[in-house]
């Protein structure tokens, strides 16, 4: 999708936010136009990458990855690593974009799904390969607002208006009931739900998504023009929020929400999208 660009206000006051996150303050940000994924990257699309390139991702390399413990078997939780902060997260070997639940699991079913366990070196080479770049943070904010001035969601305010979801997180009591009330348990296909103003599809939920920019939490109140965040930093953004987020935990899948990961990093909730200067 081409996006005109133009000044917008990125960031946010919201009192459900997390400020030690470098959500605020609300500032101006001027952007170039550019193009950017509708929809996030595939698991069919990276398939035909891996296909023509033989490239082996970094959880393929290291031989495991991070699954939610309540995809898997009992027997499989029971031996696996879990960090002591997230424990509902497991190590798991095996575990690849190929196999998202371990040995024995597929894609097969899942060829429009977004493709998962991938750090933001593997995206960066995907990114390479198709002519294109991740977006920078700017760019992925300004997209997900949908052309929406300061709301909390790409749709507005409400996170089921009139009762309708249009985003994949978690319901129920998180980490162990997810209801599943918004009709998937895991991802969903990347264009699942109503786009939003600017044509683009899950800008919240389902998967998180790598920005280009590394990881800072202060940022200027002055106005900023193609801003592409810190020049020094060992992780990377995320943005966007993910099937397992809910509002007694996470709450990210807000529009101005982000969090970030080591560039090696990769998990079962972890995809990205594409974008290219106009």
């Amino acid at each position: 999708m081409l996006l005109g660009g133009g000044s917008f206000l990125m960031g946010t006051r919201d009192t459900d936010g997390f400020p030690d996150d470098g959500e605020g303050p609300v500032r101006e940000v001027v952007l170039s136009p550019f193009r950017i994924d509708a929809c996030a990257v595939t698991n069919d699309r990276f398939a035909r990458f891996a296909e023509a390139t033989g490239h082996v991702t970094e959880a393929e390399r290291f031989g495991w990855s991070f699954v939610f413990a309540g995809f898997l078997p009992a027997a499989l939780r029971r031996g696996a690593a879990r960090p002591p902060q997230t424990p509902w997260w497991c190590g798991v070997e095996g575990a690849t974009w190929r196999t998202p639940e371990g040995p024995g699991s597929s894609v097969a079913d899942r060829g429009d799904h977004p493709v998962v366990h991938l750090s933001w070196n593997d995206a960066a080479a995907y990114c390479r390969w198709a002519g294109a770049r991740l977006p920078t943070e700017a760019e992925w904010e300004y997209a997900a607002r949908g052309g929406l001035v300061q709301r909390r969601y790409p749709w507005g305010d409400e996170l089921t208006p009139g009762g309708e979801h249009r985003c994949n997180i978690w319901q129920g009591h998180f980490p162990t009931k997810n209801t599943a009330e918004d009709g998937y348990r895991g991802t969903a296909p990347v264009d699942t739900y109503e786009p939003n103003g600017h044509g683009l599809y899950n800008m919240s939920g389902n998967v998180w998504e790598w920005c280009a920019d590394r990881w800072g939490t202060r940022h200027s109140e002055r106005p900023r023009t193609d801003p592409k965040g810190p020049s020094q930093g060992a992780s990377r953004v995320m943005r966007g929020g993910s099937y397992l987020c809910h509002s007694s935990y996470c709450n990210r899948y807000r529009v101005a929400a982000r969090t970030a990961n080591t560039p090696d990093s990769s998990t079962g909730n972890l995809g990205f999208r594409c974008a290219w200067d106009a």
